[in-house]
């Protein structure tokens, strides 16, 4: 399977991008050609990556790697009133509670199909968890390399699937251990080998399934899709998607996609901000910590640039206070314990939603079970009381919330 430069349209190879783009400063990842969808039919699509599975660069005889990932609900949300009407793709609802499985899904059947024996990623996070579960599915040693302090439910979820866990002091080490261990030892990387690039361009192929399952279900009632942004693959897969779908009839445009950000660490609204494509696409910017650990970045990467060039969409940075507020309502509204990286798609969804007549729905990636803890959160939920009706009564009904109506 060719992999192009999606920028300069030149071919290449590999996990690090192109290399001429890369010599005029500008990083980008290689993909494979769309696929033609023109023979496939959305009204009977069951969902996930492998009933189309011709969709994806892996050889026809290759067996998938599968958990059963995919299909994955749109739940309504409770919106505001005069809004347009909102939903969350609940991506939590995988085999490792995230939608990285859906790109390991793919990374690591790519994998088989080489003859991989050891897979590496660096990850603090959801990648890892899938990672490593997937390369349990193959059969194929996993090496998790990650920084010392990751949170603790993470390290039980790797361990408990076999992977080898490595911390380093800082992420630039343990990317430089990522890099030499994939072009010194031959390891198969599942995520991005070049930090600078993006993810594996064989798994960034898995999230497509995403844009398949929304237009399937939702159709052209379809408006707005707001998607957590890092290196932009989630966002740059859907993308793909939506782009397939259009070019063989199956949608009659592509929803506006947008790029949700913290303010703390916003390069794509910072770039979009920018008059011109060369600018855009050579904008840094400082990253700041912030709750939502596993988004933003310093780099405006092309390939999430591309996606909301080709959607006619948007960037949107959002506080800290407007998403952790929004992390609270949803759980409160309507269940939904979602991981704050996911709580800015939904704030940037909603504030969307208070203008649009068409559905908008934000893509949760993850549960909050696997966030750190926020400082001042360490309050416990559960409360001893004596063993008495009388007891047990008076307390909820003095303290206990009630859900809204």
């Amino acid at each position: 399977m060719t992999l192009d430069c999606p920028r300069c349209g030149g071919p290449g190879s590999g996990y690090e991008g192109c290399a001429v783009c890369a010599q005029e400063g500008v990083y980008v990842n290689l993909a494979p050609p769309l696929a033609d969808l023109r023979r496939h039919d959305l009204d009977s699509y069951r969902g996930g990556l492998y009933q189309w599975k011709d969709t994806l660069p892996i050889a026809p005889d290759v067996p998938p790697v599968s958990l059963g990932e995919g299909n994955t609900p749109s739940v309504l949300l409770q919106g505001d009133r005069g809004s347009g009407p909102l939903a969350v793709k609940n991506e939590a609802a995988n085999p490792t509670w995230s939608h990285k499985d859906r790109g390991m899904s793919a990374a690591l059947t790519k994998a088989r199909e080489l003859g991989a024996s050891t897979v590496v990623i660096a990850s603090s996070g959801n990648a890892g968890a899938a990672a490593a579960a997937y390369s349990a599915r193959a059969g194929l040693r996993c090496i998790v390399l990650t920084t010392v302090g990751i949170p603790p439910v993470m390290e039980k979820l790797l361990a408990g699937v076999g992977a080898t866990l490595i911390g380093y002091g800082s992420t630039d080490e343990r990317n430089l251990m990522l890099a030499g261990a994939v072009r010194e030892l031959g390891w198969y990387p599942a995520a991005f080998t070049d930090d600078r690039v993006g993810g594996n361009p064989y798994g960034n192929e898995g999230f497509k399934s995403i844009a398949y399952e929304l237009a399937r279900d939702h159709g052209d009632e379809l408006e707005t899709v707001t998607v957590p942004a890092s290196k932009g693959d989630l966002l740059s897969g859907i993308g793909r998607g939506f782009q397939e779908l259009a070019e063989a009839g199956l949608i009659r445009r592509i929803p506006a996609l947008v790029a949700a950000e913290a303010s703390t660490g916003a390069a794509f609204t910072t770039a979009l901000s920018r008059p011109d494509p060369d600018s855009q696409e050579r904008t840094r910017v400082v990253r700041h910590d912030s709750p939502a650990w596993s988004i933003g970045n310093t780099y405006a990467y092309f390939q999430g640039l591309h996606a909301i060039r080709i959607s006619g969409g948007q960037a949107m940075a959002v506080h800290q206070d407007r998403y952790l507020a929004e992390r609270e309502r949803v759980g409160r509204e309507n269940g939904l314990h979602v991981e704050i990286s996911s709580a800015v798609a939904i704030a940037a969804a909603r504030r969307i939603a208070e203008t649009a007549s068409g559905l908008t729905v934000a893509v949760s990636t993850s549960t909050g079970i696997k966030d750190p803890d926020l400082p001042g959160s360490d309050s416990p939920a559960l409360t001893v009381l004596d063993a008495t009706i009388e007891q047990l009564r008076d307390w909820v009904e003095r303290t206990a919330s009630r859900p809204p109506r």
